[in-house]
């Protein structure tokens, strides 16, 4: 898989999704270290999760309420539960993304 992450990140179990990533299950959530290649296009699509992610390397391109917002290295985003969004990648791209359940504390 892409990426240069640590190899302690490295050895955390495959994420089983749309995308590669590493996943880190946590009680109150999951932390995903994510890669996508040049040209990756995720289609409009929501989860059950407060979704909260920053970029590491390349850029985030999101699709949302009728905007597109670029979000580059060392830039947060947030997509709230439930929300319609979709996702490209002109670059290629990794990522650190919180899932949180929606029962979880703030």
């Amino acid at each position: 898989m892409p990426g240069k992450y640590p190899d302690r990140i490295r050895a955390l179990p495959l994420f089983d999704g749309r995308f590669d990533a590493y996943k880190l299950a946590a009680q109150a959530g999951d932390v995903l270290f994510a890669s996508y290649p040049a040209g990756t296009s995720i289609p409009a699509h929501r989860h059950d999760t407060d979704n909260h992610g920053v970029i590491i390397r390349g850029e985030l391109i999101l699709h949302r309420n009728g905007t597109t917002e670029r979000y580059g290295v060392g830039d947060w985003y947030e997509v709230p539960a439930q929300q319609e969004h979709a996702a490209e990648f002109a670059e290629e791209t990794d990522e650190i993304e919180f899932w949180f359940k929606p029962d979880s504390s703030r």
